[in-house]
């Protein structure tokens, strides 16, 4: 671009009409904006009264009203105040320059590492892979956790949800997963996370080596529901942008729940009807478009792993029942397990991979079903156990059950700090089945 163009971009950005309006009404935690025309997803800067200027982004549109979500405490905001078009979505940072980095929800360094140099800027919103265009999913990614790369394998560009209520350990088998994986890159998005538990997160779970080869992006229950939502888009935009260069990339977010609770606060209020259990429809419009984005490229790939907290322990929820009908599997976390000390808490019978018989060989699939069998009759005949009416010799899967249970739990156990390979996992798989005798013929 020549210096004589470059002027001249400047003097028509310089003459051009700046759009402005007042705030009307500040109603829940949305501003109604007359007087500037805006598109949905455009960006305003409100003036407060004490000289703040607070970024919000239009949500919705009726007639000559802006209906606005800010990125930012309301506090100032009141009628009257001016309001000035800023433009469309701000643009992103991408690429390497991110690798080790904390960002906040609009993609701002909080590291205090100093800006993010050479750094990419891309748009936030985008495409999800063509349908036709996307690699079908073939082989499996190691992810470093015994009990997931053999009962539930994940494969490459898979989009898998952990369920479980608070406090049953997802977080730390994230950071597990994170430290483990065989990905070139990982992104984790946390999304309504305690203020308290993300230096905990970041300096103790993921530790230096995790955060070495992640990018993590961080929006506190705190802030506003817009920034929160936001914070989603971000990681998943981030991860594109690795995979649109050819690698393998894994998403983790935490938690799905808390996006779809920042949509249920944004979609109220903006006016929209409240459904299922207060969420608005938009919610699960949303979900549906954030998860798509990721899986496989025509290049690289996004295994996506989602945690989806339970209302109440309760599965069928409408998030998780949501959830579940979109995403290639599921991890069911059992509370239960978690008080026995039994980490991680993984319910192998509660948990799916749809994709299973792509990325496994028959006689892995046959160790693995297997040990369900044995653990599905130990299960079914818990009763009889428990009141000491259960013969030996009844049940051949029952009786491998009880003999060998200090081998089974070990093998379905693992501590935070324990990696395991995925060739290593699927070994002791082997010898445990091989344990059992004639059940595996």
């Amino acid at each position: 671009m020549s210096t004589a163009t470059a002027s001249w971009r400047r003097v028509l950005t310089a003459a051009r009409p700046e759009r402005a309006g007042t705030v009307t009404a500040v109603v829940g935690l949305g501003v109604e904006v007359l007087g500037i025309r805006a598109a949905v997803g455009d960006r305003v800067r409100i003036a407060t009264a004490s000289g703040r200027r607070v970024e919000a982004e239009v949500v919705a549109v009726e007639g000559a009203t802006s209906h606005c979500m800010p990125l930012a405490p309301l506090t100032g905001i009141t009628a009257g105040s001016a309001v000035h078009h800023v433009g469309a979505a701000a643009l992103v940072p991408t690429g390497s320059a991110l690798l080790g980095r904390v960002l906040d929800g609009l993609g701002r360094p909080i590291d205090d590492r100093g800006p993010l140099v050479a750094a990419q800027r891309v748009a936030l919103g985008n495409d999800a892979p063509s349908v036709l265009g996307r690699r079908r999913i073939d082989s499996q990614l190691g992810l470093g956790v015994r009990v997931l790369d053999t009962m539930t394998p994940v494969g490459v560009g898979q989009r898998l949800g952990l369920f479980a209520g608070s406090g049953v350990g997802k977080s730390s088998l994230l950071s597990m997963i994170a430290r483990g994986s065989t990905a070139d890159v990982t992104v984790i998005a946390l999304v309504g996370e305690r203020g308290r538990e993300v230096r905990e997160f970041l300096e103790d779970d993921l530790g230096p080596e995790g955060l070495a080869r992640s990018v993590v992006v961080v929006a506190t229950s705190d802030q506003p529901a817009m920034a929160r939502l936001r914070s989603a888009f971000l990681a998943t935009r981030i991860a594109e942008a690795f995979r649109d260069d050819g690698r393998e990339v894994v998403l983790m977010m935490d938690s799905l729940t808390r996006v779809a609770m920042a949509q249920r606060e944004i979609g109220l209020s903006a006016g929209e009807p409240p459904a299922t259990r207060g969420y608005p429809p938009s919610t699960f419009s949303v979900l549906a478009a954030l998860l798509e984005r990721a899986g496989t490229g025509p290049a690289g790939s996004i295994t996506g792993l989602y945690t989806v907290l339970v209302d109440g322990d309760d599965h069928n929820e409408p998030i998780a029942d949501a959830a579940r009908g979109i995403l290639d599997g599921h991890v069911v976390l059992d509370r239960g397990l978690a008080v026995r000390g039994h980490f991680p808490a993984v319910d192998v019978l509660g948990s799916v991979s749809r994709v299973v018989g792509k990325v496994t060989t028959p006689d892995q699939r046959q160790r693995a079903v297997t040990l369900r069998s044995v653990l599905a009759a130990r299960r079914q005949a818990n009763d009889l156990i428990d009141i000491g009416a259960y013969t030996r010799g009844a049940n051949p899967l029952v009786d491998a059950a009880l003999v060998h249970q200090r081998a089974i739990d070990a093998f379905l156990t693992q501590s935070i700090d324990e990696h395991s390979t995925t060739d290593e996992s699927w070994r002791q798989l082997t010898a445990l089945t091989e344990t059992f005798g004639g059940l595996n013929a």
